[in-house]
């Protein structure tokens, strides 16, 4: 099996621009996709392909031309059930989008629906499959937003990271997931789940495509296409993931290491740091912390009616104390420090983007590992796609780069997926 990724965004975009076709022509094509394999990928808790329809004219002088983008369930809309991912919010209807519906509104994106996700983004599976790899985990808890872009049902999707719940998926769906640095876009009308580490993320074919999205929603420089930046020095840093590697991930990071040596990047070792160690295991103890407060209502009105992940997760998060909170934080502040040191001396890091390719279970959205440290260190990060195992699945690279340098790291990463298409 060789999973099929999806068409690249921006050649689309040059032809709507050049006049060769229209926005409401690419639209059309999208909702084509959606009514061909939504029955089977199931990756929208929400549609509304009619309203979509009727704002693209509207949109289409703007930089992503009326063409559909997908919110993840975690977000507040107006026009939109907001549940959350739970049945306890089946009826819920917000009064006003989130910050960062408006900002895909406003860059002239038509919102076609909101996708599955996880309940309160934790780890209760959905139902949506993988649609490059069919009863394999699309992953979470942005299941569904990541599986709509690699069926190709919508050119951008939004999603969340607490613990990898962007760079994991888009690693298992064969595209490309870009974890921002932290709080570079805004979590305003997001149901947090832990509000030190929840971080907006964004989903895309293609690292160029991403950035432009990125690009598009905050106006910022973030566009990497027609970049000819020169070879990043990339970091192979020892913390306590890479024991969890599956040997095909582990082999895949490193042939795209040597490659890119090959083609002029320059390889940095970096040895045990302790406080990245230490760091990786402060995560759950702020996740576990601040979840008891986010979810204090739920938990306190409605604990029968929580799925058992989450339930389980809220029963132990009752015995975490504000001591050892603070000292988890005071970790997490070191290992922030830590970072800028480590970034003195090179570009970016490399990594798996997740422990291997999906697992062959919708019983499981798979582990974080791979990228919990770099959401608590609120460093940037993002998965490129273009690695297969011996079966044909998908594996993801995860680019990690210094906090605040979000242009540099996207551009550090378009580099690795040419990398990548060159090794094929």
């Amino acid at each position: 099996m060789s999973p099929k990724s999806p068409s690249a965004v921006l050649p689309l975009l040059k032809r709507i621009e050049e006049g060769q076709t229209t926005a409401n022509v690419a639209f059309d094509g999208y909702a084509q996709a959606i009514s061909a394999s939504e029955p089977v990928i199931k990756a929208f808790a929400h549609l509304d392909i009619e309203s979509a329809r009727r704002q693209v004219s509207a949109s289409s002088r703007q930089p992503l031309k009326g063409l559909p983008v997908a919110i993840k369930d975690v977000f507040e809309t107006a026009d939109m059930p907001t549940a959350f991912g739970s049945e306890i919010y089946a009826a819920n209807r917000p009064p006003a989008d989130a910050a960062i519906v408006m900002m895909a509104r406003k860059a002239g994106g038509t919102i076609i629906g909101k996708t599955t996700t996880t309940a309160f983004a934790h780890l209760d599976p959905t139902m949506t499959e993988n649609p490059v790899a069919p009863g394999h985990t699309p992953g979470g808890s942005s299941a569904g937003s990541a599986a709509a872009v690699a069926g190709g049902m919508v050119p951008f999707a939004v999603g969340t990271q607490t613990g990898g719940s962007v760079v994991r998926p888009a690693s298992y769906c064969g595209i490309a997931g870009y974890k921002p640095s932290y709080r570079l876009l805004p979590t305003v009308g997001l149901k947090h789940f832990s509000w030190f580490l929840d971080t907006v993320g964004l989903f895309a074919p293609t690292v160029a495509d991403t950035a432009f999205f990125a690009g598009a929603l905050t106006g910022r420089p973030l566009r990497v296409d027609g970049v000819n930046a020169l070879p990043p020095s990339l970091g192979i840093i020892d913390v306590p993931d890479w024991g969890m590697a599956d040997k095909s991930i582990g082999e895949a990071v490193m042939a795209v290491v040597q490659a890119a040596e090959r083609a002029g990047s320059k390889i940095v070792a970096v040895g045990n740091v302790a406080v990245l160690h230490e760091a990786w295991e402060a995560h759950a103890a702020i996740q576990m912390f601040e979840s008891a407060m986010a979810l204090a209502f739920e938990y306190e009105r409605y604990r029968e009616r929580l799925p058992p992940l989450v339930r389980g997760e809220l029963d132990a998060a009752q015995k975490i104390g504000f001591a050892e909170y603070d000292e988890a934080r005071a970790i997490a502040s070191r290992a922030r420090r830590e970072m800028k040191r480590i970034f003195g001396t090179l570009d970016v890091l490399v990594q798996p983007a997740a422990p291997g390719p999906p697992p062959a279970t919708l019983a499981s959205t798979g582990r974080a590992v791979f990228n919990r440290l770099w959401t608590m260190t609120g460093d940037p990060a993002i998965s490129v796609p273009g690695m297969r195992d011996s079966a044909g699945l998908p594996l993801g690279v995860q680019v990690i780069g210094p906090f605040g340098e979000d242009h540099k790291t996207l551009a550090a990463a378009h580099f690795i997926e040419g990398v990548i298409a060159r090794l094929h």
